[in-house]
């Protein structure tokens, strides 16, 4: 295993006991709101903390971007480091058992290395570029479905005053006819983890930020996988609007999606 890879997911599992420990203590947390509708809670600002200890004394030139605290220089600006503490975090306030630790590293601003950690599951989904994907050390790659016919597809639905919803539910429109269905669990790391491992065929979204598609990203092409934007395009890390599937699905996502994007 390449052996950033190891700190990362070290590190990851590291966070994740701190998630689990307070899972069940939820309604003692102290809950704010980063906008309408989009939480954050101390637990997260502790995770994040934890995590940026653990890769400051591996890696203490390395720069460092996370969703809590925002930039951390490094005296290398080689190597930088994609944290989100808890994706998922309204699944979390809520008790429902599907978030995660993602982290990613870019090199030279190219994705080098992600894990997604989902603590509740004890499921670590790692990559490293030019390496494979696995999940807990058993080999990933995506559904060969050869079309939408039949497959099913994950996403998210605009929520924040800064997404469209008219966008996401014409989106919907689109891909959803043939296909088995479509489901919005609430973590775009875990959803982007689920295409890697077959358990979905495809994912779309728009207006995710960085460190929610990072890791997640890596991992589905480390599995076959392609990843993109909506026009099949590669802008998905500085937009975050993104398709992920395998070849075919990805290309008739692509194509399904023209009208609703030249509107």
């Amino acid at each position: 295993m390449h052996p950033m890879l190891n700190v990362a997911t070290r590190t990851a599992m590291q966070a994740g006991d701190i998630i689990r420990r307070y899972s069940d203590k939820v309604e003692n947390l102290r809950i704010h709101n980063k906008d309408e509708n989009d939480f954050v809670t101390e637990v997260d600002r502790q995770v994040e903390q934890t995590i940026i200890s653990a890769i400051r004394k591996a890696y203490p030139d390395h720069a460092i971007l996370g969703e809590e605290s925002g930039q951390h220089a490094g005296s290398n600006p080689e190597f930088q480091w994609i944290i989100d503490p808890l994706d998922g975090t309204t699944n979390f306030i809520y008790g429902i058992p599907h978030y995660a630790v993602s982290i990613a590293l870019k090199q030279n601003g190219r994705l080098l290395l992600g894990v997604v950690y989902d603590p509740m599951k004890d499921e670590m989904f790692a990559a490293a570029r030019g390496d494979g994907a696995l999940l807990n050390n058993r080999k990933l790659r995506v559904n060969q479905k050869t079309s939408l016919q039949g497959t099913l597809l994950g996403t998210g639905i605009a929520f924040r005053k800064d997404q469209s919803l008219d966008l996401s539910l014409d989106s919907m429109k689109a891909l959803l006819p043939g296909t088995a269905g479509v489901r919005r669990p609430g973590a775009a790391s875990l959803d982007l983890a689920y295409v890697a491992a077959g358990r979905f065929d495809g994912f779309w979204e728009f207006g995710l930020k960085e460190w929610d598609l990072a890791a997640g990203a890596l991992i589905v092409q480390e599995a076959g996988g392609l990843v993109g934007d909506p026009r099949g395009g590669n802008t998905h890390l500085q937009t975050g609007d993104i398709i992920a599937a395998n070849p075919k699905v990805f290309r008739e996502m692509v194509q399904r999606l023209h009208p609703v994007l030249s509107k």
